[in-house]
C-alpha cells in the first residue's frame, strides 16, 4: 500500500498518553480517505448518546487519499470529525491551505484526540514525535496570535497550526478551527469540541516523503489534470472566485436577504464580486499543488475598519452582506476577519446575526440585551460588534453563541418561525423556496442545513430541471450528488475543480496510481454509497428521525415577496414528495432507515443493529 502510511495516532489528553494504531488495505479501499475515514472512525470510536462536550467525544483529523502528492488541488486538504455541538449529529468540516500536507509528512494519516486536559495545552507533532505542551499562556489569544507564539517558541516559522480562538474556548457552538490564517474547518461547531478538551491547537512539522505506486503513470495523468485545472472550467475561481455568485443569485431571486425576508438585495452591487476585485482584493494565492489560485485576500479601505483583511468567499459575504442587509464592503471584510481571529464559522455567524437583527427590529430583544447596539438590518458596525460579543459570550452574544436553533428556543415569542436552520445547522447562501432540488439536498444533508454535501443547487440554477416544481425524481439526483461528493471529499478533491474530473473512472484511476490498490469506477461509486449509508446510520444512532428533516417555517409558509421568484414557497406536502422520492431512490424505508438488504449489499451488515433499533453485539 502506497501513499498511505497506514498509521493512526491516538492521543488521550486526560492521561497524557498516546499510541499508534494501523489500518490495512481493505480499510483504505472500502473508505478511500477523508470523508470515509472520518465517518468510519467516528462511529467506531464514539459511544452512542455521548454528549458533544463529553471528553470521550473524539476529535478526528483525517487526510485524503492523495494528500501530500502532486495530484492538482488535492494535496493539502484535510477533514475534521466529531459529534457536532450544533446538531448533536455527525460533525464534519474540511479545510485546506498547508496543514493537511504537513499531517501526512509527519507519518500519520489519521489523528484521534480524546479526553480533556486538566489545563490548557497544545499538541506538537514533530516528524512523528508527540508532545503535549502547556498552553495557559495561549488561552484567550486569537487564532493568529496563538499561531505566532507557537511558531516562535518552537523556533520554526514553517510549522503548521490548526487551532481555536476565543469562540472555541467559550464553547460557542459555531466555533471552528483555523489554519494558515484564512483557512477554516468551518461548520458544525468542531472548534467548541476542541475547546471542551482544553486543547488550543495542533501544531505539525514533518519531513516524510509520500511514495506513490506509479510515479510515471501519475505524472502523465497529472499533466493533463493541471492543464484542465488552468482552463475554462475553473476560470470563475481563478478570476473573481465564488463572490461571482452574488449578482448571479441576486438576479435569479435566490439570494437570502434580511434573514430570508426577501430573495434579492437592492445593495448587492456594492458587495458584489466585481466590486470586491476592483477595489478591495490585494492578493490572490493558492494552496499546495494548486494551479487555480482561488484565494482572494481583501483589505478594508476606509472608515473604522480600514486595514482589516480576510479571505473572501461568496457564502460569508452573503451572510454578512445581504443576509444582514449590509452593503458596506469594509464592514463585511471586518466581520469575516473577526471570524478568522476568534475562530467562528463565518457562515453560521452571519446567519445568527441576521436572526438577531430581526429579533431586535420586532422588539423581541432590546438595547439592554445588546449592550447598547442598534442591531438593525444594515448597521454594519453593530454587525461586526456582534461577532465579537458572540465569540466571548457577552450580552445577547451569550444566547446567540448557542446557534440560531437554541437562541430561538430561549427567546421564544414566535422567533422560531424565522430561525433559519435545519437540524440545528444554519442555512447557507441559497434561498430554498425557489430551488426545490436544492431544498431536498438541504433536508437530507447529513450535517444539517448545508449545500456542500450535495451541490444540488446546480440542477436548479442551471435550468436542467424546473426549479419551482417538487418531484419524486429529484431524489435520485440528490442521491447521485451526495455519493459523488463523498468521493470528492475522500480523495480529497477541491470542489472548485470538480468539473475537470471525468467521473468515477478517472478518480479511481488516480487512486490506483497513487495507492497501488486496484479500483474501478464502479467500486469507487459503491464506496460513495457506502459512506452515505454509514453517515445515515450514525445520525439514526444519535436519535435522528424523519421528523427532523424539516424546513424552517418561513420557507414553508412565507412566499418570496417579489422578483423573478415571487410567490415561491416549499409546502409541507412538497417536502413529503421530495423525501419519499429520495428514500425510494436510496432503497431505504419511507422513514429514511437503510434496510438490512441494502446494508448487506454495501458490506455494512455489522451496523444493521442500528437500523433495526437494537444494540451492538
Amino acid at each position: 500500500m502506497y501513499a498511505y502510511t497506514g498509521k493512526i495516532l491516538y492521543i488521550d489528553l486526560t492521561t497524557g498518553n498516546h499510541k499508534t494504531g494501523r489500518f490495512d488495505e481493505s480499510f483504505a479501499k472500502d473508505y478511500i480517505g477523508g470523508t470515509g475515514f472520518g465517518i468510519k472512525m467516528l462511529i467506531d470510536n464514539l459511544k452512542p448518546g455521548t454528549d458533544a462536550f463529553d471528553p470521550e467525544n473524539p476529535l478526528i483529523y483525517v487526510s485524503g487519499a492523495t494528500t501530500g502528492t502532486m495530484v492538482p488541488c488535492t494535496a493539502s486538504k484535510f477533514g475534521v470529525f466529531a459529534k457536532s455541538p450544533a446538531t448533536g449529529l455527525l460533525g464534519e468540516a474540511y479545510s485546506t491551505g498547508q496543514w493537511g500536507a504537513e499531517l501526512r509528512a509527519t507519518g500519520y494519516d489519521i489523528l484521534v484526540i480524546t479526553g480533556k486536559a486538566p489545563k490548557p495545552v497544545y499538541i506538537w507533532i514533530d516528524d512523528g514525535a508527540v508532545q503535549i505542551r502547556k498552553a495557559s499562556h495561549l488561552w484567550g489569544k486569537t487564532t493568529w496570535e496563538a499561531e505566532d507564539v507557537i511558531r516562535d517558541e518552537l523556533g520554526d516559522q514553517n510549522i503548521r497550526v490548526s487551532g481555536i480562538g476565543q469562540a472555541g474556548e467559550n464553547l460557542n457552538r459555531l466555533a471552528c478551527l483555523i489554519n494558515d490564517r484564512f483557512r477554516a474547518a468551518g461548520r458544525t461547531g468542531l472548534g467548541a469540541v476542541m475547546g471542551s478538551k482544553n486543547l488550543k491547537a495542533v501544531a505539525l512539522r514533518g519531513t516524510h516523503d509520500v511514495r506513490v505506486a506509479d510515479p510515471d503513470g501519475l505524472m502523465d495523468l497529472n499533466k493533463d489534470l493541471y492543464e484542465r485545472a488552468k482552463g475554462p472550467l475553473t476560470a470563475k475561481y481563478r478570476t473573481m472566485g465564488t463572490p461571482a455568485n452574488m449578482l448571479i443569485h441576486n438576479a435569479q431571486g435566490a439570494l437570502p436577504t434580511r434573514n430570508y425576508q426577501s430573495a434579492s438585495f437592492d445593495g448587492a452591487e456594492k458587495v458584489s464580486g466585481e466590486v470586491l476585485n476592483e477595489k478591495y482584493v490585494t492578493k490572490i494565492q493558492g494552496c499546495s499543488a494548486c494551479p487555480c489560485r482561488c484565494e482572494h485576500i481583501a483589505k478594508a479601505k476606509s472608515g473604522r475598519f480600514e486595514g482589516a483583511a480576510s479571505r473572501m468567499e461568496y457564502e460569508p459575504m452573503m451572510a454578512f452582506g445581504p443576509y444582514c442587509g449590509v452593503d458596506d464592503m469594509n464592514a463585511v471584510i471586518k466581520a469575516i476577519e473577526f471570524c478568522n481571529l476568534y475562530g467562528v464559522d463565518a457562515i453560521g455567524a452571519g446567519i445568527v446575526v441576521g436572526f438577531a437583527m430581526e429579533c431586535y427590529e420586532k422588539g423581541l430583544i432590546t438595547k439592554d440585551d445588546t449592550g447598547g447596539l442598534e442591531l438593525r438590518f444594515g448597521n454594519g458596525e453593530a454587525m461586526v460588534d456582534m461577532v465579537r460579543k458572540m465569540s466571548v459570550r457577552e450580552d445577547i452574544g451569550d444566547v446567540m453563541a448557542e446557534g440560531v436553533m437554541r437562541a430561538a428556543e430561549k427567546i421564544g415569542q414566535g422567533s422560531e418561525h424565522f430561525a433559519m436552520h435545519i437540524k440545528g445547522l444554519e442555512l447557507t447562501g441559497y434561498d430554498l423556496r425557489g430551488l426545490k432540488t436544492c431544498a431536498l439536498g438541504y433536508l437530507v444533508s447529513r450535517r444539517g442545513g448545508d449545500h456542500q454535501r450535495h451541490g444540488s443547487y446546480g440542477w436548479d440554477l442551471s435550468g436542467k430541471v424546473d426549479r419551482y416544481k417538487a418531484e419524486p425524481e429529484r431524489g435520485a439526483l440528490v442521491m447521485g450528488d451526495e455519493d459523488f461528493y463523498c468521493i470528492i471529499d475522500s480523495i480529497i478533491i477541491c470542489k472548485f475543480t470538480r468539473a475537470i474530473w471525468k467521473g468515477y473512472d478517472e478518480i479511481a484511476k488516480v487512486y490506483s496510481l497513487v495507492t497501488g490498490i486496484p479500483m474501478t469506477g464502479g467500486e469507487m461509486k459503491r464506496a460513495g454509497e457506502r459512506m452515505s449509508n454509514l453517515a445515515r446510520l450514525f445520525n439514526i444512532r444519535e436519535g435522528m428521525t424523519r421528523s427532523d428533516e424539516k424546513l424552517p417555517a418561513r420557507i414553508m409558509e412565507d412566499p418570496i415577496p417579489d422578483g423573478v421568484a415571487k410567490g415561491a414557497v416549499v409546502t409541507p406536502e412538497e417536502v413529503d414528495i421530495l423525501l419519499d422520492g429520495y428514500f425510494d431512490a436510496r432503497g431505504w424505508t419511507r422513514q429514511g432507515v437503510p434496510t438490512r438488504g441494502k446494508l448487506e449489499e454495501l458490506g455494512l451488515s455489522a451496523y444493521a443493529y442500528i437500523a433495526e433499533g437494537g444494540q451492538a453485539t
